[in-house]
């Protein structure tokens, strides 16, 4: 088509005229009467694609990169120390923003192609008797090489080590079309 300029990248996708044409409404105020209304309704259906009942979902204008910043700066202090792997482009920036940010980590080095290794997880973790660990990272689908990791096979292995760490998950690329279960896995905080 011309005057179209299609994306060949994993996101943002195209989105088709039509859909594009539905969405030409007026914004709604965010103090209108209407506004609680909606945003129940988008809350709840969240909680259904997350597939949790306890956890809460939060909507952050920003790039998945802003949400990750967001997460770990909210939920963990300078110098806590986090046990994460890399073995893709967007682990790589995820272990960056934590140095970059102030904490602590422990590095699982994975060749490119492999996912997060459950084992080497928990090797750490038992190895961590003071639990000085304070968060398990977990890159979900990594968008670069298309790996998808075994998120609950790590949350089996912090279980097996009986470890208080907060899980968290990076989801962005994988929450929707990869299987996803907060509340099963015990997922702490997911970003997607």
């Amino acid at each position: 088509m011309a005057g179209q300029n299609f994306l060949f990248v994993p996101g943002p996708t195209n989105v088709p005229a039509r859909i594009q044409r539905a969405m030409m409404v007026p914004m709604e105020d965010h103090r209108s009467p209407r506004f609680p209304e909606l945003t129940l309704e988008v809350m709840q259906g969240l909680k259904k694609i997350f597939k949790t009942e306890k956890g809460t979902p939060i909507l952050f204008p920003s790039s998945g990169t802003g949400c990750w910043e967001a997460a770990l700066t909210n939920c963990l202090n300078v110098g806590d120390k986090v046990l994460a792997s890399r073995f893709g482009q967007f682990s790589h920036l995820w272990v960056d923003m934590c140095q970059r940010l102030g904490f602590e980590v422990e590095l699982i080095d994975v060749e490119w192609g492999e996912g997060a290794p459950p084992d080497r997880y928990l090797a750490a973790l038992q190895a961590d008797k003071d639990h000085k660990i304070k968060a398990v990272l977990v890159c979900q689908n990594e968008t670069a090489t298309g790996v998808t990791s075994d998120v609950p096979a790590i949350r089996k292995v912090m279980d097996t080590a009986k470890h208080p760490a907060l899980l968290f998950v990076d989801a962005v690329s994988g929450l929707a079309s990869i299987d996803f279960r907060m509340d099963e896995w015990k997922v702490d905080v997911c970003v997607s």
